[in-house]
């Protein structure tokens, strides 16, 4: 700051040097005569010729010249004089026009006036001395506005936090549904904060932290604002992505700045939305350890459980990467406790269903029991677009209730995207989408282990040139061996289809071949289902791939492996691809059917299809 500090004073120092010495050269100029060298007679010439002379006198007979120039006041002192030599010549050359004469009187002399046009004012006359000066402002101005910038880097350090306190209205524990155990919990946290001394007395430290983990949308955020909405405390809310700044040492200084602030205010909450953001395990990124998000983890991490002590103020974290945070902030003593904020099963997706549509008006035939059921996988925030994206339905057909049409609408837009119906889709392409999508649904029905068929559709949707809607039954918390090889059958049935009906084959079944690529590698690298690769995790298991973690890490097997590994991922597709070809080859009357129905219909309903298949 005194390097900054004396800087600024130099630049001072500066401009007011370089605004004196401008000022002394006006004052020097306008009061100095400096001592000019006698004319010459071109000189003289050119003053007459370039309209340069005000006034002048002029004797013939002597050739005595005396004259004033313009710009100059009409003082004795400003009049020269100047003998001409040769005064024919001068008139010649000067012109007639200008040397009137009188040739009878010769020797009389005459002055001549040349309208002379008003002398410059003086600010005109000030003026390239005042654009000089205001240029050399400018320069100084700007070159200390690029200072100041510079005294910000400094100052950024010291910038406050963008937490906000207690914004908008307090939740409370009522007001999340779905996460009965969850919330649970976090009572402990909310009776710590309300009667700190019930604890205390008996020896107990409550967790400094709470890391809320789970899926986007299961309501994680709503949890940690319910916490500070039922202890009535101050809710500091910040993202991790608010702490990282461009400048180093920003970020941590706002760590500082934010539990200060918590602390003055205690018992309080800070709340940490996607912490992965700033947690990330230190020394996995690609350019280097010593950068600005891991000197603000450090600071968080000091701030935890280092020193100086936070006591009354609890940190509550969400994230959905735990698997990427560093250990350090997992430990004992900082985050010491984590809640898994888990997908709502049936009965929380009721209760979900029951918040959100309190302000909506619902129709006597909406039953939210079954569409509980028919939200399998639904998260809270899919489960509120759901009924915001019915509400619109409903309103674009001017209805003042919402059906449970319109609910069920909303949910295959959701699943399955908008319906294009205005594309325009040839003859052959349609009959292709229908024996794909009915290959889907037929070798679905014959398979014991797989979910049920909702809807079948060759109306485009998304990407997709038709879609074939599966809803699963029950919450199923594990999947059996023999499940995920239905699956990879009747994924599989379009496919075949095709190569059954048209003896070829087509591009549509990409996302479909992807899908059981994928499913089948899970199957033999990360679930075990591999008889001869037995019971063995291969590769990166649970977590994702973490770029800066995962880059050089070997990936825990040789390539033999890796040979049995394809080599087992190639033998569950063929025989899915061969069940699948049984099935439809068997059942080739209802492929048939069920594909002619679509392309006279475009759509067909759970019930329609069950009683297509039972004829």
């Amino acid at each position: 700051m005194k390097n900054l500090n004396i800087r600024n004073v130099i630049l001072a120092l500066t401009v007011v040097a370089v605004i004196g010495l401008t000022a002394w050269t006006i004052v020097s100029n306008n009061n100095e005569k400096k001592a000019e060298e006698p004319p010459k007679y071109s000189d003289i010439v050119g003053y007459f010729q370039k309209d340069e002379i005000a006034k002048y006198e002029f004797k013939l007979g002597s050739g005595e010249l005396r004259y004033l120039k313009r710009g100059e006041e009409d003082i004795k002192e400003n009049w020269k004089k100047y003998t001409v030599p040769y005064v024919a010549a001068f008139i010649d050359d000067v012109g007639e026009r200008v040397i009137e004469y009188n040739k009878e009187n010769p020797d009389t002399a005459v002055v001549f006036d040349m309208e002379a046009a008003p002398p410059p004012s003086i600010f005109m006359s000030l003026l390239p001395y005042i654009l000089m000066i205001a240029v050399v402002v400018a320069i100084a101005f700007f070159m200390m506005r690029s200072m100041s910038g510079m005294n910000k880097i400094g100052q950024v350090t010291r910038t406050t936090n963008n937490a906000m306190l207690n914004a908008g209205r307090q939740a409370v524990f009522a007001d999340v549904a779905g996460a009965d155990e969850e919330k649970e919990e976090l009572e402990e946290i909310v009776e710590f904060l309300k009667h700190p001394d019930k604890f205390s007395g008996i020896g107990a430290r409550i967790p400094k932290g709470v890391l809320l983990v789970g899926p986007p949308g299961t309501g994680k955020t709503l949890l940690a604002r319910a916490v500070a909405g039922e202890a009535k405390v101050p809710f500091f809310s910040i993202s991790g992505s608010d702490f990282v700044e461009m400048y180093v040492g920003a970020g941590a200084a706002r760590v500082r700045d934010l539990f200060s602030q918590a602390k003055r205010v205690a018992p309080a909450i800070i709340f940490i939305d996607e912490i992965d953001a700033v947690g990330r395990q230190r020394g996995a990124g690609l350019g280097g350890s010593h950068d600005e998000r891991e000197q603000t983890l450090n600071q968080i991490l000091v701030e935890m459980d280092g020193f100086d002590g936070n006591e009354g103020v609890i940190i509550i974290a969400a994230t959905n990467r735990a698997d990427i945070l560093d250990p350090a902030l997992l430990r004992p003593g900082r985050f010491d406790r984590q809640v898994y904020v888990m997908l709502p099963d049936v009965g929380g997706r009721e209760a979900i269903l029951k918040v959100h549509s309190a302000g909506k008006p619902l129709a006597e035939d909406v039953d939210l029991k079954t569409i509980a059921r028919t939200t399998i996988g639904f998260s809270g925030a899919d489960i509120e677009n759901l009924l915001n994206e019915a509400a619109i339905l409903a309103a674009r057909k001017n209805k003042k209730e919402i059906s449970t049409l319109d609910i069920q609408d909303a949910v295959i837009k959701i699943v399955a995207g908008v319906s294009k119906k205005s594309r325009i889709v040839t003859e052959e392409d349609k009959k292709i989408t229908a024996y794909h999508e009915a290959g889907h649904a037929v070798s679905a029905y014959y398979l014991e282990n797989t979910d049920s068929v909702h809807q079948i559709s060759i109306i485009p949707r998304g990407g997709a040139g038709g879609y074939t809607l599966y809803l699963p039954e029950t919450d199923d918390r594990y999947v059996r061996r023999g499940k995920m090889n239905d699956s990879l059958v009747s994924a599989l049935g379009g496919r075949v289809a095709e190569s059954i009906i048209f003896d070829d084959v087509t591009t549509g079944a990409s996302s479909d071949l992807q899908h059981v690529t994928a499913t089948a590698r899970s199957m033999v690298t990360k679930y075990g289902f591999s008889e001869k690769l037995g019971n063995v995790v291969y590769g990166q298991g649970e977590h994702q791939v973490f770029l800066g973690r995962d880059f050089s890490d070997d990936k825990g097997y040789s390539d033999v492996t890796a040979h049995d590994i394809d080599e087992e991922v190639k033998a569950l597709i063929s025989t899915a691809y061969d069940r699948c070809s049984e099935i439809l080859t068997t059942h080739k009357d209802k492929l048939e059917k069920i594909a002619q129905e679509l392309l006279v219909k475009e759509t067909i309903e759970k019930e329609e299809f069950i009683e297509l298949m039972k004829d």
